[in-house]
């Protein structure tokens, strides 16, 4: 099928607000298959991928191993009964990422609810905080994303997403602003004082980089000033890696950058490396406090809970990010990019580059000399990249912020070529 039959069959069958495709046929190409770090289109043109496909690919995409991980256990087994009669690789998966987290972290065990998407696993913590502390409200930060299911979607800022659902939202979040520097934090801590004091919160829900806000990192001291506050007002803390986990900031979670141990961790994306699985991962004494023995009929589940295939290939991606060392070659790599992408600069209409990220997972945010977000020459520039067969994808509110998530097996020759090319297109 071609990438116009393909389009086509889209906008036929296919909610009209899901894919754009642009009027003049630049946007979007059709993915027919994909290897590594590389991309093919319907029409055969190879792409280097800078977006491991929403940062799901860290091992490489059809890691051989996550494949046949895959292959044989669709062979053996292909689906369970989730919440009544298991299957051994469930069992497996929560074990590991049990010993992966809380066993790491403070020799504590950890127990798992499986999901299928990120959301899923951020509606399994919204729920596990207000049983285990009775507190309906969630605090959460300006420019975060934790998915658009219906809970989630309370604690995810961006009004592009919440407006036009607001009228069905029970609206328990509490939003403060995402801080950039150390300076930051006084008025912060006392915002969020302020909060605590005002409605009843049981959780702070936060991403240790916000992906999608914009490739945003806070100071160092971030993360340790909620764990305190969290501590003070007796409420969870939930850490949203989804997106940063598994290698992709340089460590195995970004949290360990600053050795704040959460109550609650989400994980998606990258868990797998191609199949919908996610995890809410909480401390034993939490999650056994907020859920009662199941009696027969859980509260909590759904038709694929832990599917075996999803936890097959999980088992083999886990084992394949140790194996290839691909956490330390993010954090070296990453160190390579941002000194590459600290160097462009645009010679066009005066636009400002700043570059920043933390291994793996960087960007570079477009401005005019005002400090209004340059938007259109960030969207031009992904376009152009893309036709010289570069994949990259923009973040960012106002979508001005160039992302780089590629898979964590990129070189750093490859990274150069990209960051070259970004340097050109934005200096024409």
């Amino acid at each position: 099928m071609t990438t116009r039959q393909t389009l086509q069959l889209l906008r036929d069958h296919e909610s009209r607000n899901i894919l754009f495709i642009a009027p003049d046929g630049s946007w979007p190409i059709v993915w027919k298959r994909a290897n590594g770090v590389h991309v093919w289109d319907a029409g055969g043109k190879k792409y280097l991928d800078l977006t491991a496909a929403f940062g799901v690919a860290a091992a490489g995409h059809a890691n051989s191993a996550v494949v046949k991980a895959g292959q044989k256990q669709m062979a053996k087994l292909l689906h369970a009964m989730g919440d009544v009669h298991p299957h051994a690789r469930k069992a497996e998966l929560a074990r590991e990422l049990s010993r992966l987290t809380f066993e790491r972290w403070n020799k504590t065990d950890g127990k798992v609810i499986f999901g299928s998407s990120g959301f899923e696993a951020v509606e399994a913590a919204l729920k596990t905080a207000l049983l285990a502390t009775g507190r309906r409200g969630v605090i959460a930060f300006e420019g975060g994303y934790h998915g658009l299911g219906y809970g989630a979607l309370n604690a995810t800022h961006r009004g592009h997403f919440r407006s036009p659902f607001r009228t069905q939202l029970r609206e328990f979040g509490h939003f403060a602003k995402f801080p950039k520097t150390k300076n930051d934090l006084p008025a912060l801590e006392k915002h969020l004082h302020q909060i605590f004091r005002r409605e009843k919160t049981g959780a702070i829900l936060v991403e240790p980089v916000q992906a999608r806000g914009g490739i945003n990192l806070p100071p160092p001291e971030f993360l340790p000033l909620l764990r305190r506050l969290c501590d003070e007002h007796g409420a969870l803390l939930i850490l949203d890696e989804i997106y940063t986990g598994f290698g992709r900031t340089g460590k195995w979670f970004a949290c360990e950058h600053s050795g704040v141990v959460p109550d609650l961790i989400c994980l998606g994306k990258a868990l797998t490396g191609g199949f919908p699985l996610s995890a809410c991962v909480g401390r034993a004494k939490v999650m056994d406090a907020a859920w009662p023995d199941s009696a027969g009929e859980a509260i909590h589940t759904s038709t694929f809970l832990g599917h075996p295939v999803g936890c097959a290939m999980a088992l083999a991606q886990i084992s394949e990010i140790r194996r290839l060392k691909l956490c330390e070659r993010s954090a070296r790599l990453g160190k390579f990019l941002l000194a590459e992408l600290s160097k462009i600069h645009s010679a066009k209409s005066k636009v400002i580059c700043s570059a920043r990220g933390l291994g793996l997972m960087a960007g570079i945010e477009l401005t005019l000399p005002n400090g209004r977000p340059a938007t259109p020459m960030a969207l031009d520039a992904i376009q152009s990249l893309l036709r010289s067969g570069c994949i990259f994808l923009p973040e960012g509110e106002h979508a001005n912020v160039i992302s780089f998530t590629p898979p964590l097996t990129i070189t750093a020759a490859q990274l150069a070529r990209a960051v070259h090319a970004v340097h050109q297109v934005l200096s024409l």
